[in-house]
């Protein structure tokens, strides 16, 4: 079969449609793509979602349903693009948009979840955001779905588009399992290589603060009437000044424009104590280790052992500070210390910071003068000879 002879000589697809259908088609490889750079991420948001529905029970299972989540949407994005079973693909697209539809519409009505992960950490939308771009795509999917007869393929053998379908999919769930097993290609996360922490921490002078609604609940004492009516209100009708009006319980409080936050806005570390040394571990002027082990309980023991001996080696040819950071409980995370005979200090944070320094568990990253110099998974650890060549013989 020739190469001319592999395209479809068939009817042309109605140009609205084929716009409509490219327009889906690369919105839909594009939102997987970036979440499948970050499926570990994604996850995590899919957690939120299977706590606000109670079903908890699929938590160990989140990771293979975002990496199939993600390539569901690569695969589906890049078969209506090239007309591959035009119709299972259009149902395909249509149950998948009519699912995120209600999520998002979910997450928006009840205010459960901020943000719904639609892009993943590269485009933050909200969650009335993300219910606008699905309800747009809705109609789209729709207007290709009553279409979905027209839909021609690109290639006209069959064999072919059975095997490009499939490589497509063979390279949609490699991308999820590379991504996942080492980090992202690209880091969209605050804690990048390259982020300076301590200034990402701050927020300038005169940025803009929250804004909020107060509410009050009014009742006249003479006539019993009751209103409610909000702060401005209070003040532009002067109802203060009647005395026989008066403020009943607590006054509501509603965020109606949320201000200036700074990419790292709720890291804090600890010591067993509770002191705070995040200045002093953040803003160390020379080289330090940082492993972030958010779950002692499922890290990585082998990884755990090695960067145990790589601090050894660290602190004892370049007095290079180490530390452990993890959100369990002081005695989980002590037991684990004496347990492992770990040569290195304790720390402890909320786990959400934690699960965003590194995308794995454990993760290291090396830091001076609050800069991430690099960062690693546990797959691709660096060894004591590599740090030291690359980093440690030329500090200063």
């Amino acid at each position: 079969m020739s190469y001319q002879n592999a395209f479809s000589e068939k009817t042309p697809t109605p140009v609205l449609l084929r716009v409509t259908s490219l327009l889906v088609g690369l919105l839909f490889i594009f939102s997987g793509l970036i979440k499948i750079n970050d499926p570990l991420g994604f996850s995590y948001k899919l957690e939120e979602f299977f706590e606000v529905f109670h079903i908890t029970f699929l938590n160990p299972l989140a990771v293979t349903i975002s990496i199939t989540l993600c390539a569901i949407e690569i695969i589906l994005g890049a078969a209506l693009l090239l007309g591959i079973k035009g119709r299972q693909v259009a149902l395909g697209l249509l149950t998948t948009i009519v699912f995120f539809t209600f999520l998002t519409f979910y997450a928006a009505f009840f205010d459960v979840v901020r943000t719904c992960g639609c892009f993943g950490d590269a485009i933050k939308l909200t969650p009335w955001q993300s219910f606008a771009k699905d309800v747009v795509l809705l109609i789209l999917i729709l207007f290709i779905f009553l279409n979905r007869q027209k839909i021609q393929p690109v290639l006209r053998s069959e064999k072919v588009q059975s095997g490009v379908l499939w490589m497509i999919t063979i390279i949609a769930f490699a991308m999820g399992l590379y991504t996942y097993n080492y980090l992202p290609v690209k880091d969209f996360l605050p804690y990048h290589v390259g982020a300076n922490i301590p200034e990402s921490m701050k927020i300038p002078d005169g940025a803009p603060v929250d804004e909020f609604e107060i509410t009050y609940n009014l009742v006249n004492k003479r006539t019993k009437e009751t209103k409610q009516m909000t702060d401005k209100e209070y003040m532009k009708t002067e109802v203060w000044k009647d005395a026989d009006w008066e403020i009943k319980g607590e006054p509501g409080r509603k965020l109606i424009k949320r201000g200036f936050e700074p990419p790292i806005k709720d890291l804090k570390i600890a010591d067993s104590q509770g002191t705070d040394y995040t200045s002093e571990l953040m803003e160390n002027p020379y080289y330090n280790l940082v492993i972030v082990a958010y779950n002692l309980n499922a890290a990585n023991k082998r990884a755990i052992g090695d960067l145990n001996a790589l601090a050894i080696n660290a602190a004892e040819n370049y007095n290079v500070r180490t530390i452990l950071l993890t959100s369990n409980s002081v005695e989980t995370a002590e037991n684990f210390k004496k347990n492992n005979k770990l040569a290195m200090e304790l720390f402890y944070s909320d786990a959400v910071p934690l699960k965003s320094m590194v995308r794995a568990n454990p993760g290291l990253l090396l830091l001076k003068d609050g800069m991430v110099i690099n960062k690693w998974h546990y797959h691709t650890m660096p060894s004591y000879q590599e740090l030291e060549e690359q980093y440690f013989r030329h500090q200063n």
